[in-house]
């Protein structure tokens, strides 16, 4: 079956030939996400509805950019879908174990941290109902716990929480498990939430004084 994301007939006709649509656009995509929900509605047979999701429960959480906005556009996702009556279930499963235990979650790096390891905060979120508490899914657990779900009518309009609870671990958790396997201890440098705020809400003409930017006043010149 093929249909097009911008092929709204292509789109319809691959929709009526299945009972469950499982999305899995990237964050480029998310908003166009309501042409899926516009062919499912015109289709009228799906039975279950998956967006694009897969990370944090964006009702439940607080989050800066450039996080934010992709919470915000998910977040509108689910309120259109909700306003369609189209029966959902919406799969939480915190982080991607691929992505981020390699390298211990370090920002930009290609393997695990040889020397020392950057924690923000305090890398110490002890509830574990607290669903800002670090959780590690291995991507194919993810996918099964997802296949699962679909004919399973306890998730027809729920959020799947994928927490098991030996997946449930604060950072300095996983890095002491890191140092016991490796037999190698790492210095552990911890940021202040306070920092790494600071770190994130930069104003560009702050950072950049160099740049000479157009004023307004200069832009409405053109229109004038």
């Amino acid at each position: 079956m093929q249909g097009g994301l911008y092929d709204h007939d292509s789109l319809v006709k691959a929709i009526k030939q299945v009972d469950v649509v499982i999305s899995t656009v990237g964050h480029a995509l998310l908003a166009d996400q309501v042409k899926i929900i516009a062919a499912i509605k015109e289709a009228g047979n799906v039975k279950r509805f998956f967006p694009s999701e897969f990370g944090n429960d964006v009702d439940s959480v607080h989050a800066v950019e450039p996080a934010k906005t992709a919470f915000n556009t998910k977040a509108q996702i689910r309120r259109t879908i909700e306003a369609e009556g189209i029966p959902f279930t919406y799969v939480a499963n915190f982080f991607f174990a691929g992505k981020f235990l390699p390298n211990l979650a370090q920002p930009r790096a290609a393997g695990p941290p040889k020397d020392k390891v950057v924690i923000l905060g305090d890398g110490n979120t002890k509830d574990k109902e607290d669903l800002r508490q670090s959780v590690f899914n291995k991507e194919e657990d993810i996918g099964t716990y997802t296949i699962k779900t679909v004919d399973d009518p306890k998730t027809v309009n729920k959020i799947l929480y994928i927490r098991p609870p030996r997946n449930i671990i604060t950072l300095n958790e996983a890095v002491s498990l890191w140092e016991k396997k490796t037999g190698k201890n790492l210095e552990r440098v911890y940021v202040p939430e306070e920092q790494v705020l600071k770190n994130i809400q930069v104003e560009a003409s702050k950072v950049y004084p160099d740049v000479k930017y157009t004023p307004v006043d200069e832009i409405l010149n053109q229109y004038v």
